[in-house]
């Protein structure tokens, strides 16, 4: 029977000198899924990608693709020809032309899909007699995704994989990678500071702080378990203490009592009316609001 998880780290850590870049990662990413990895600069998000590929080692813990070790110089190997890497940087040769490029780099993959090719050469509107050097951000960004996207990689690790392109490109950008996803049974695993491009196409999510993990789950649960509840009372707002699972955050703001729950609201909405507010509300919590959130608890 196959893995159900492509990815898998367990207490993955990594220290730089005295910087821990990873604190004890924790990850599961299903196959077939779009997995989104959200975290502020420096929370480890490149650094496990790159562990995840073998460029570099971890300093605990175990990381697994494929159901291989990642960091095995044998098994690395195997990783690093079913998987597929475009860095943030987007590092490509700047004295080749788009189509030299794209020639050499098939040159290297067995499983090349000259069919994906002609796809992705006209749907992001790249240049055959370009040179790379003259590209913008947003063209050598989408000349990166081409590379890895054409290799017939069952795995896709992408750091900020729309960094530098205009809403439009984006949407081309993600639209493409969904469509290769149904249609290629792949898996994606991308790193983004746009929380928006994860909220419109990850089904999987990840957010890393400082190293760490601190929420991951699919994100249908995430948007049905999140909620905002929201209590009004005709005088100051009571210090109350609520014994309801899941409460995250109580803040009190005047007559305001604003509280996040990660268990669903009823049974805060039960503890709450003992409180007697004037009015209750209950509302749903968006990604970046989990997001924001989340970071500034481990704040």
């Amino acid at each position: 029977m196959a893995d159900p998880f492509v990815v898998e780290t367990v207490d993955l850590r990594k220290r730089y000198g005295d910087v821990e870049a990873l604190r004890g990662l924790n990850l599961r990413v299903p196959a077939g899924s779009i997995f989104g990895f959200l975290g502020r600069n420096g929370a480890g998000k490149t650094t496990a990608m790159k562990i995840l590929l073998g460029m570099t080692r971890p300093t605990g813990g175990h990381a697994r693709v494929f159901g291989l070790t990642a960091g095995s110089s044998g098994e690395g190997v195997d990783i690093r020809r079913r998987a597929a890497f475009v860095s943030e940087d987007k590092s490509l040769y700047d004295s080749m032309d788009v189509g030299t490029m794209v020639r050499f780099t098939a040159s290297f993959f067995p499983r090349w899909r000259a069919d994906l090719e002609r796809q992705y050469l006209r749907l992001f509107e790249l240049p055959p007699h370009a040179t790379v050097k003259s590209l913008s951000r947003g063209m050598r960004t989408r000349l990166a995704l081409l590379l890895a996207l054409c290799r017939g990689a069952e795995l896709l690790l992408l750091d900020e994989p729309t960094s530098g392109l205009d809403p439009a490109a984006t949407e081309h950008v993600l639209q493409a990678l969904v469509a290769h996803v149904a249609e290629e049974a792949t898996t994606v695993f991308f790193s983004s500071h746009q929380i928006a491009d994860v909220d419109q196409i990850a089904d999987h999510v990840a957010i890393i702080e400082r190293g760490r993990t601190a929420i991951s789950g699919a994100l249908d649960d995430l948007r049905r378990d999140y909620r905002r509840i929201q209590l009004v009372f005709d005088e100051a707002a009571p210090e109350a203490t609520f014994t309801a699972p899941g409460i995250s955050h109580v803040r009190r703001s005047g007559r305001v009592l604003t509280l996040l729950s990660t268990a669903g609201a009823e049974q805060v909405v039960d503890e709450a009316r003992a409180l007697a507010p004037a009015s209750m509300d209950v509302f749903p919590v968006s990604l970046k609001e989990i997001f924001l959130e989340t970071v500034d608890a481990e704040e």
